[in-house]
């Protein structure tokens, strides 16, 4: 069994149409075994009862954004040794410090295409 059809994903993001864009690229690169939520605390929550192997995030969320949701699952036995990259539009050199100071695996910028996913993925969990 190949590394994209083992790999668990989550997609984390509260806008249906960024979350649709995401799978999609997922779809593409041929990656089948992913969950979406829409909502950071739900999305902790499944994580923790039901581990995965990296989490896609976006930052910009409400209640629990993609840096609360980052560092609650670092700081969780069960998740913390997830991937985890952060799907955001503006990264800031605050975000991006924060985010790697709580063990961000990498960041991708949006808009993005297939195939720059799946180079963003393949650099936190090898050749897919």
């Amino acid at each position: 069994m190949s590394l994209k059809d083992s790999l668990r994903v989550m997609v984390v993001d509260d806008m249906a149409t960024s979350r649709g864009l995401i799978t999609q690229a997922l779809d593409e690169i041929g990656i089948a075994n992913y969950q979406t939520e829409n909502d950071g605390q739900k999305a902790l929550a499944r994580l923790a009862a039901s581990p995965v192997h990296l989490v896609l995030s976006d930052f910009n969320m409400p209640n629990m954004d993609g840096l609360a949701l980052l560092q609650a699952v670092r700081q969780n036995k069960a998740t913390q040794r997830m991937g985890f990259i952060l799907v955001t539009g503006k990264p800031t050199p605050d975000m991006v410090a924060a985010a790697k100071k709580w063990g961000l695996n990498n960041m991708i910028k949006k808009p993005f295409t297939s195939l720059a996913m799946k180079q963003c993925i393949e650099s936190v969990v090898g050749k897919l």
